[in-house]
């Protein structure tokens, strides 16, 4: 990708790097990004700084995947209260409910998959839809084929074709093992993005993004601990803009792109916030 230039170039892990630099890296010079990631560093600073995670850390993570997953569905169409998703044992019947249902399931996983995700991306992401997706038959736990439909209208933008999709999954799992010097956020928010863009499964690919970028970020050692929940602030910043920066990413633009890892901060940052309230209430002892 062009850092400088005014013509859109694909998105990085678009095609397999034939380089021996690091792409990602790059993409830490872009205006705001470096802004962005000092600020998220600070906000999750301050949630691991609460006296409360020094003995109940294991609380505030249980609380954070459980507010994830409830945020994640709600960009995929299922809107739930936390209250009702807290309550819930049965997401067996109806479409929302399935979706819920699938957001707990891969929130639940994705610890499970921390160690494999650097040696072997795609088969994480595997594992991730058979989990989610485990109604589809034949479909499930595979990338999708040719001329196989994708159950996700409300992403809205142009489907690459299942050739291209292939080619450029595993580019991005190139380059996630061969590692790169970017910041956890650079490198999580491209995950994110380039995943939303492929939409590599015939479905629930929003909420297996959104998993990635999880991953990404604990894996990293930047929330070790898994207590910042992005999914819980792009919920909160909204289908609207987060369609809106993810088509600033897909446009390949310095500026579109910049735009999607600062919209990305923002969202670990209101994640982080988030658990820091669940930090206050449990010291106060109303949770």
């Amino acid at each position: 990708m062009s850092t400088t230039g005014a013509t859109a170039d694909p998105p990085p892990g678009s095609r397999k790097s034939s380089n021996s630099g690091d792409p990602l890296a790059a993409l830490g010079s872009l205006p705001g990004v470096s802004d962005s990631v000092e600020s998220v560093r600070k906000a999750v600073d301050r949630v691991y700084k609460h006296r409360v995670m020094r003995r109940r850390s294991n609380e505030i993570t249980s609380e954070a995947a459980l507010r994830g997953a409830r945020g994640s569905a709600a960009l995929s169409g299922a809107d739930w209260a936390l209250e009702e998703v807290r309550r819930r044992s049965d997401f067996g019947s109806g479409d929302e409910a399935r979706t819920v249902g699938a957001a707990l399931r891969l929130s639940a996983e994705a610890g499970q998959l921390l160690s494999v995700w650097r040696q072997s991306p795609l088969r994480v992401l595997a594992r991730l839809h058979l989990v989610a997706a485990a109604d589809q038959a034949d479909q499930v736990g595979r990338p999708r084929k040719e001329g196989e439909p994708v159950d996700e209208p409300s992403i809205g933008l142009p489907l690459p074709d299942a050739a291209e999709a292939h080619g450029r999954l595993e580019g991005l799992a190139d380059l996630v093992i061969a590692g790169s010097s970017a910041p956890a956020l650079v490198t999580a928010a491209v995950v994110h993005g380039e995943l939303l863009a492929l939409r590599p499964f015939t479905s629930h690919n929003g909420l297996l993004a959104r998993t990635a970028e999880r991953i990404v970020l604990v894996g990293s050692g930047l929330d070790p601990k898994s207590v910042c929940p992005a999914e819980v602030g792009h919920a909160e910043l909204g289908q609207e803009a987060y369609l809106a920066a993810l088509a600033g990413y897909v446009s390949g633009t310095p500026e579109g792109v910049a735009s999607w890892i600062v919209h990305c901060g923002r969202a670990v940052e209101l994640g982080a916030r988030e658990s820091t309230a669940v930090c206050e209430a449990l010291q106060r002892g109303a949770a």
